[in-house]
């Protein structure tokens, strides 16, 4: 029977803080260390608080808690690059006029469910998430870390502005709209307002700014053709993050938006599945990062309308071509899953990243959702909320690990069955499950 570490918040039972010693070892595992293409000889590995103090080969002691893990695999805990950690189990109504109560106690469900997964850090892409990070923060809520971007930052019609036409034309002095009031997207339609708009979000914690540069599938009025910002907008944002110490990452498909947003100084193009061969071979001579998913199919517009599962085809069409440039040119390029609307989707987290197998070997794709991705998150710089070493195992990098019943590296579906094949999984040295006590 598996071990889970609960608590009550109110006398409610909820998933919170997992049990800690002061140290942990791990003996006769093999290490997938998030970057090499083949595993260690059996080490052990020593956790002490929420770091990694030792890896030896052969057997060692340690005075606190001592795990055989019979051979298994120890890897670093899994990154999704592009998440929205507010927006994953409400239904498109929901989220824009139901209960913010209900739809915070969803996240949080939501939350403890992705860290169950394996996924102990997540890059949130859009969304009011900074509550749900300091509850995680605090042991509230179990959870993966956040980086939050906070309120995607659009224009008039852009994507993310779910506006009705009834509520145009707009006034100065507007009063804001529903999507507006609980952070989930800003409207901006100068280069002025856009600063405003991304120093709120930096005031609220903000390790990134995220940016609508082109249109989106889940928008009614923002066709996937449409390039919205103009370069000094888009500029007004970098200069903004710039001088937090940050970047912005922008929403992008096309080759227009694309361009326009490394002009401007954007450091990290969002998806991109239109892009040409220019935009790609700009991206690799300018070091800019594209994070990026596996679209294969339309199960991340079921939710949405005729013409948003439209777009979506249009998506998909391009994802074969559009990770054939990537390593064609040697992008940089980080791995995310953009789950909206689908707890069935999210469910099927690690099963995405498996799907990655289609362009690339399954110690490729585990480095992508590893080390590669954080190395992304670290351009957030003194913005990072979690300085330390993550995505690796190594001596001083921070301990998130998994303990997996199986080779990855030989069988990457394994991650696509957490609840069976992932018995130890660790956050900041913390076990939220161990399966091997009985």
């Amino acid at each position: 029977m598996a071990l889970w570490f609960v608590g009550g918040v109110f006398g409610l039972p909820s998933p919170v803080s997992a049990q800690q010693d002061s140290a942990i070892l791990f003996r006769n595992v093999r290490i997938f260390d998030g970057k090499s293409v083949s595993l260690s000889a059996p080490s052990s590995v020593l956790v002490r608080n929420n770091t990694i103090e030792k890896i030896s080969t052969g057997d060692a002691t340690a005075a606190g808690l001592a795990i055989d893990g019979g051979g298994r695999v120890l890897m670093p805990g899994l990154i999704d690059a592009h998440w929205h950690a507010m927006l994953v189990r409400p239904t498109p109504m929901a989220a824009l006029a139901g209960d913010v109560g209900y739809n915070n106690l969803l996240a949080a469900a939501e939350a403890t469910a992705t860290l169950m997964r394996g996924f102990t850090t997540v890059r949130d892409m859009g969304g009011p998430s900074f509550g749900l990070k300091q509850a995680i923060d605090e042991d509230l809520v179990a959870g993966p870390r956040i980086y939050p971007s906070g309120a995607m930052i659009t224009i008039t019609s852009g994507h993310g502005d779910f506006r009705q036409l009834s509520d145009l034309p707009r006034t100065i002095g507007r009063m804001l709209s529903r999507m507006e009031r609980i952070g989930g997207s800003m409207v901006a339609d100068s280069p002025d307002e856009v600063r405003m708009r991304a120093r709120e979000q930096l005031m609220q914690g903000a390790s990134q700014v995220k940016l609508a540069a082109g249109g989106g599938v889940a928008s009614p009025f923002s066709p996937l053709d449409v390039s919205t910002f103009t370069e000094p907008e888009l500029r007004a944002a970098v200069e903004a993050a710039d001088n937090w110490g940050t970047y912005v990452a922008t929403h992008a498909y096309t080759p227009v938006a694309i361009q326009r947003s490394i002009a401007a100084g954007v450091r990290c193009i969002e998806h991109g599945h239109l892009m040409d061969e220019a935009s790609a071979r700009l991206m690799a001579e300018k070091g800019i990062w594209l994070s990026t998913q596996p679209f294969l199919d339309l199960a991340g517009a079921t939710a949405l309308g005729p013409a948003e599962q439209d777009k979506m085809r249009q998506v998909v069409a391009g994802t074969d071509r559009l990770y054939a440039l990537a390593r064609k040119y040697g992008i940089k390029t980080a791995f995310g899953t953009d789950v909206l609307f689908s707890k069935a989707l999210a469910d099927k987290q690690g099963a995405l990243l498996s799907a990655l197998t289609r362009w690339y070997t399954p110690a490729e794709a585990l480095t992508m959702a590893t080390s590669t991705n954080a190395e992304l998150l670290r351009l957030s710089g003194l913005r990072d909320p979690y300085p330390g070493k993550l995505g690796v195992v190594e001596e001083g990098a921070l301990a998130d690990l998994l303990l997996v019943d199986g080779n990855p590296l030989d069988d990457i579906r394994l991650i696509e069955d957490p609840s069976k094949n992932f018995v130890v999984i660790m956050k900041d040295g913390r076990m939220y499950k161990n399966s091997l006590v009985h």
